[in-house]
C-alpha cells in the first residue's frame, strides 16, 4: 500500500511541475502545454498537484474552466481514493 502512496505523491509532484513548466513557457512566449492536457493530468489522479501548481505559480487562475474543473478534479480524485480504499483494501 505504501508504494501506491509514494506513486500518488510522485504523480502529483509531476503535475505541479508541469503547471510550473507551462507558466514558464507562457512567460517566455514559447509553445505551450494544452489546457486539455493540463486538465487530463488533473483528473488522472493529479488534482492536488495541479491545484497547488495553479496557486503557487499563479497560473490559469483567471480561466473559469480551471477555476471550476480543478476543484472538481480534486473531489474526483478523493472519491476514487476512497472507493479503492473502501472496496479493495
Amino acid at each position: 500500500m505504501n508504494e501506491w502512496i509514494y506513486l500518488l505523491i510522485g504523480w502529483n509532484a509531476f503535475t505541479l511541475l508541469i503547471m510550473g513548466l507551462d507558466k514558464f513557457l507562457a512567460i517566455h512566449e514559447k509553445r505551450r502545454i494544452s489546457e486539455r492536457t493540463l486538465l487530463t493530468l488533473a483528473f488522472a489522479m493529479g488534482g492536488i498537484g495541479s491545484l497547488l501548481g495553479s496557486i503557487v505559480f499563479r497560473h490559469k487562475t483567471r480561466k473559469w474552466g480551471f477555476r471550476i474543473l480543478l476543484p472538481i478534479a480534486l473531489l474526483f480524485n478523493a472519491s476514487v481514493i476512497f472507493l479503492i480504499w473502501y472496496y479493495v483494501l
